[in-house]
């Protein structure tokens, strides 16, 4: 996998009791296929996608002990580079069935950058960028494989009350010729332990990425942003808990806007007071309807462009694997969003078409995620 590490920065910055850490890593990879030049006639005619997969692969741990594996995954209770291997051949081959073949992978639940690298070793296709991250003494982190270049990275870990988040946001800078747009790659705080109790957790993740993003807009406002992976959080979650509690995500709904307080604000002269919650819409492109006018609103495509759900638990689909996208991606030009699917083969399902934990005993089952694909098409200026 080539790789050139050209420069490292980081720095820390405090916000609303918060404490994030931002490490910046540039990247320079070769890309794929889709950025070989081409003669006019060929840029004409070429059929023009780029697809993008997210997936929760389930507790992926590499062969060897570093000291936070999980028990069931230590040496000494019988894991293995053997088993490992048999894990990435199951997992790299059940990608490779995926179509359309997705050019950027955004996995979560793995353990290391050699994960990856393996990972893009075993399927088909040059996946020649790569990036992992992961918190000080996690177990397990988040990465991004691409054919694409991934030009630059940070990654931005959260502290809350002096306890850092389970897992940071990686951020991914992609290039397409002249085309940019940011990857945020997640994987949210889960609901262990409670979901009120826990939320908090996920809406300061979600603080992160909205600071962020806002700070990319004031420099670059024509850059396209797309918040990825598991979430841990329903796309209708609000409602599931009885339209009571302020969630991470929360839709363009006119009680939400009263709730946060965020309803009418501009006319008011008030600042929104969107800090750490995504507005979710239907709409393309994503605009406030009921929230004022500068809250920052993502598209989601389970509203109305998806069916059942990414994950099953306790006998019902949920929807906590996301793609959210702005309103970059909904125009007559550039790269615009098509279409977005729950990838359901039976590779990745058993035969009721529901997905399967990997078990560490029988080596049974692949992952409890189904992966999402969200996939691009390049508009032509006419």
């Amino acid at each position: 996998m080539k790789k050139n590490y050209l420069g490292c920065l980081s720095f820390i910055s405090s916000i609303g009791g918060a404490v994030f850490l931002l490490v910046c890593v540039f990247l320079g990879f070769s890309g794929c296929d889709l950025l070989e030049s081409k003669t006019e006639e060929e840029e004409q005619t070429q059929d023009r996608t780029v697809t993008m997969m997210t997936w929760n692969v389930n507790n992926l741990f590499d062969g060897k002990d570093n000291g936070y594996e999980y028990d069931e995954f230590l040496e000494s209770a019988g894991w293995s580079t053997e088993k490992y291997l048999g894990r990435i051949n199951t997992i790299s081959a059940a990608i490779n069935t995926v179509d359309p073949k997705p050019d950027i992978i955004i996995l979560q639940e793995i353990e290391s950058l050699k994960i990856l690298e393996d990972l893009a070793d075993a399927m088909s296709g040059s996946y020649s960028s790569s990036h992992f991250a992961n918190s000080p003494g996690a177990a397990l982190g988040v990465g991004i494989l691409s054919c694409l270049p991934i030009t630059e990275a940070r990654v931005h870990s959260i502290t809350i009350d002096g306890k850092t988040t389970p897992r940071p946001v990686l951020e991914a800078r992609i290039d397409l010729n002249e085309d940019v747009f940011v990857i945020f790659a997640c994987h949210w705080k889960s609901k262990l332990g409670g979901d009120d109790v826990t939320e908090d957790v996920r809406r300061a993740s979600a603080r992160v990425i909205l600071r962020r993003i806002r700070e990319l807009w004031k420099n670059e406002p024509d850059i396209g942003v797309i918040v990825a992976g598991d979430l841990n959080e329903n796309h209708d979650e609000f409602y599931r808990r009885g339209a009571s509690v302020i969630c991470a995500l929360l839709p363009d709904d006119p009680y939400c806007a009263e709730l946060t307080g965020c309803a009418d604000a501009d006319s008011k002269g008030i600042p929104s007071l969107q800090k750490d919650f995504f507005v979710i819409s239907r709409n393309m492109p994503p605009a406030p309807v009921n929230f004022s006018e500068s809250s920052l609103v993502l598209f989601s495509p389970w509203l109305g462009h998806l069916e059942n759900g990414s994950y099953y638990y306790k006998h019902n689909w949920e929807t906590i694997d996301h793609f959210l996208a702005s309103a970059h991606f909904f125009g007559n030009s550039g790269w615009n969003y098509e279409r977005a699917a729950v990838v359901k083969n039976d590779h990745f399902t058993n035969s009721s078409g529901i997905p399967v934990s990997y078990n560490v005993r029988t080596g049974s089952g692949i992952s409890d995620h189904l992966p999402l694909l969200f996939i691009l098409r390049k508009i032509q200026n006419e």
